[in-house]
């Protein structure tokens, strides 16, 4: 069965006699593909409960795309929206459905069309590509391989609303920037195709009216990006709190003091802050800070720019949400590939009067690329829902790390405020051995940092990988291999 199909028979499964409600749907999802508990036993009652197979309810994508019912324009009743454009004999055909929340989709759903609908489409909830049900722990994003990722690009090629670029502008690339800059709160933004051009184009623009830049000591822009700013923009990046995620206003307002008082007056332009810093095991820059921060450098007239990398992974251990973070500071830039998944790229989002014709300089330094509508569209794919997902996700990591603590053998370690990486330590001469044997079971880790005949240590990321398994199973590989 194919998905118009599919799309077809879960539609048409509306208005039958037995009503699910969407929290009753999302368990049915999970005891199918054997997360759930038994509160919906006797409803699925001779149906499989572990079939060995995912299923979920539809993304926001897919539930506009069904809503669509097969047309390949943006809307039901054409390609615009405005007076007019929805003639009344199109209306007519436009069902009731087209109103339906997501939550409420499957309302009224008899529950074997529903159970029917979903073996048909088998849908896994983190990517559609990936049969082995392979977990790793390696790295913040799902590490796709090739033929993944290439089987994934040629289905979402096939969405009529994916369109080429031309030199990074227009096309799907632009629904990118316009879907990022409305979830920051900017009014537009800008796809680049490195996070460290990001940066660099970033503090290049604010940092006009002083040429000194401060930074976190241990940020990616001051320790990992080959001094660009400086060679090419005449920057001077002035490193803070060696060891620490977090400056105070106290370090910043210090600074200020000593730079402005020396024999030559020499100007502070900007202010970077990363958050979460990848250096310090993903521990996030604190809050309460950084507004005091961003207060002062307003009244002061300072740049401010986030280097928010991995700034949506870091929401769902904050509860800060992207845009409330963002709207402390001038530019933000997002990794499309940490996490994400795309190959390669950024963004950078802002205001316009800044960002505007940002396209120019992008070229310049080498960054306009000719198509990157793949990047663009994997990136918007994994986009749609990856709140929910990696929710999800982290209460499965979360699992497995309670789990391993109690573990003989295990310590684990976490930063205060940290994020997705935790630090594993594993107490024996064999340690070192663990990734082969979790390979074997097809959990992918890191090497052993420190090997020694007392132990070693590993760094384990936590990514949507997880969702692949049931928790439970993830914890029983790692238990029998560490014996």
């Amino acid at each position: 069965m194919n998905a118009s199909s599919f799309w077809r028979m879960l539609l048409l499964s509306l208005g039958a006699d037995k009503p699910l409600a969407w929290m009753g749907a999302a368990a049915a999802c999970a005891t199918l593909t054997g997360r759930g508990g038994t509160m919906l036993s006797n409803l699925l009652r001779g149906y499989p409960r572990q079939t060995g197979r995912s299923y979920r309810l539809p993304s926001e994508a897919e539930w506009k795309y069904a809503a669509r019912a097969g047309n390949d324009k943006a809307y039901s009743w054409g390609g615009e929206i405005g007076k007019g454009r929805r003639p009344a004999s199109n209306r007519r055909r436009v069902n009731a459905m087209l109103t339906i929340p997501r939550r409420q989709f499957l309302i009224g759903s008899a529950l074997p069309a529903l159970v029917g609908a979903m073996k048909a489409r088998a849908a896994e909830p983190v990517d559609i590509v990936v049969q082995d049900g392979a977990v790793q722990l390696r790295s913040d994003g799902l590490a796709l391989s090739p033929t993944d990722y290439a089987r994934l690009l040629g289905r979402l090629a096939d969405d009529p609303g994916i369109e080429a670029d031309e030199y990074s502008r227009h096309g799907v690339v632009a629904s990118l920037e316009a879907r990022f800059a409305a979830l920051l709160g900017k009014d537009m933004a800008v796809y680049l195709p490195t996070g460290t051009l990001a940066n660099h184009l970033a503090l290049r623009r604010l940092a006009r009216d002083g040429r000194r830049v401060l930074v976190q000591q241990e940020s990616h822009v001051y320790n990992d990006e080959g001094d660009c700013a400086q060679q090419l923009s005449g920057l001077t990046l002035v490193p803070l709190v060696p060891g620490r995620a977090t400056f105070t206003l106290a370090d910043v307002e210090a600074e200020l003091r000593r730079v402005e008082t020396g024999r030559v007056h020499t100007a502070v332009g900007a202010i970077s802050i990363e958050s979460p810093v990848r250096r310090i095991m993903g521990e996030v820059f604190d809050f309460a800070e950084m507004q005091k921060i961003a207060a002062f450098a307003r009244e002061r007239r300072i740049g401010l720019h986030l280097d928010g990398a991995r700034l949506f992974l870091a929401s769902a251990y904050t509860g800060i949400s992207p845009a409330t973070c963002a709207a402390l500071f001038d530019t933000v830039y997002v990794s499309l590939y940490k996490y994400f998944n795309a190959a390669s790229g950024a963004i950078l989002a802002g205001p316009r009067h800044l960002l505007e014709n940002l396209y120019h300089e992008r070229r310049m330094f080498g960054g306009g690329l000719q198509q990157v509508w793949p990047d663009a569209a994997v990136a918007l794919h994994y986009l749609d829902g990856f709140p929910d997902r990696y929710a999800r996700a982290v209460a499965a990591a979360d699992a497995l790390f309670v789990a391993l603590g109690q573990h003989p053998r295990c310590q684990v370690a976490r930063r205060p405020a940290g994020t997705n990486v935790v630090r594993l330590h594993v107490k024996g001469a064999d340690a070192a051995a663990l990734p082969q044997l979790l390979r074997s079971r097809g959990i992918m880790i890191s090497p052993a940092q420190r090997p020694s005949a007392a132990g070693a240590d590993f760094a384990l990321l936590t990514n949507e990988s997880l969702l692949r398994r049931p928790a439970t199973q993830i914890i029983r590989e790692f238990t029998e291999a560490l014996g």
